[in-house]
């Protein structure tokens, strides 16, 4: 598996976002995320989109963080937003998940931001057993979806951790 930065609108980042959002209806029973999202979000150094490749150069996972400051949202100055993690369904259990929110954690670090949020809902418990792993605690709502009984929000603060072996921010 090969790791690569893309442009939210990337034709592969499009082809793998419309899988998510089919999931997030599945699982939801509505439209999926409706977050508002613009591809610019994730421009570095404000924000960065990861791809998984595997052996065929097919996309398998994807996953990016954008930069959100104190808002009426909920923020908090610093913040670091986890958005579109996914791993298609044959991908999944091989670890490409922790590996591309590592990548997201220490860029994330590396661009200066000092804690990662993400929203979650409770119709996804791998993925809220994920991030627990990889020490995110629930916290406050915030975001799109802070009214929404099924959404779970978590934090981790970051630091220095999250850059060591990892290296810069990916080229």
């Amino acid at each position: 598996m090969i790791i690569q930065p893309r442009p939210f609108d990337h034709p592969d980042a499009v082809k793998l976002n419309d899988q998510v959002q089919l999931e997030y209806a599945e699982r939801y029973g509505d439209e999926g995320d409706l977050t508002p999202l613009d591809p610019t979000m994730f421009d570095p150094p404000r924000g960065l989109y990861l791809l998984a490749y595997d052996e065929q150069d097919r996309p398998v996972a994807t996953g990016g963080w954008r930069t959100q400051d104190a808002n009426g949202e909920g923020y908090s100055d610093g913040d670091a937003e986890i958005k579109r993690m996914f791993v298609i369904p044959e991908g999944r259990n091989r670890g490409l998940a922790r590996r591309i929110l590592a990548a997201l954690e220490a860029d994330a670090t590396a661009a200066g931001r000092t804690r990662m949020v993400l929203e979650t809902g409770d119709q996804q418990p791998e993925a809220v057993a994920l991030y627990t792993s990889c020490g995110y605690e629930v916290c406050a709502k915030f975001g799109y979806y802070r009214a929404y009984e099924s959404s779970i929000c978590m934090a981790k603060p970051l630091g220095q951790e999250a850059l060591s072996g990892l290296g810069a921010r990916p080229s």
